[in-house]
């Protein structure tokens, strides 16, 4: 068992909006949208090895309220990033796209070199696309 997430089901406030909110976003980000499960729900898939895949799927709330990061639930969902130019033209597409930035690529003080973007989905949902030095590169074999 490799404890990895396998999927995560977002619930947003207009599914139409938000279907062409990360329609756009996950395609950029490598996903590809796949038949729909649990009835309705739109699901996008990422998937470079066919043994890990990790998919997002939407459903629609039952009530309107804005999304809060700070009550129990989900607080942000972060992707990674190849390196920090790949942060760079997240942002550049972000722009482009006239998605809602909520802080710039800067570095950060979590770990050594991270580097990350934060952006709002349509209901306000913190997303991150986050570069990590030690997650990207192999480790280190100690030399005798």
């Amino acid at each position: 068992m490799s404890g990895l997430p396998h999927h995560i089901d977002l619930t947003v406030g207009d599914i139409e909006t938000s279907i062409a909110f990360y329609e756009t976003v996950l395609a950029e980000l490598g996903f590809r949208r796949i038949t729909t499960y649990a009835g309705e729900a739109p699901c996008w898939a990422y998937a470079d090895n066919p043994d890990l895949v990790f998919s997002i799927a939407l459903h629609p709330a039952r009530t309107r309220v804005t999304h809060d990061r700070y009550a129990p639930g989900l607080h942000h969902l972060a992707f990674n990033a190849d390196s920090r130019d790949a942060v760079e033209r997240f942002y550049t597409f972000l722009q482009k796209q006239d998605i809602r930035v909520l802080d710039p690529p800067a570095e950060y003080d979590y770990t050594p070199g991270y580097y990350a973007v934060f952006f709002a989905d349509p209901d306000g949902m913190k997303l991150e696309v986050v570069y990590e030095p030690h997650h990207t590169q192999p480790p280190q074999t100690p030399t005798a």
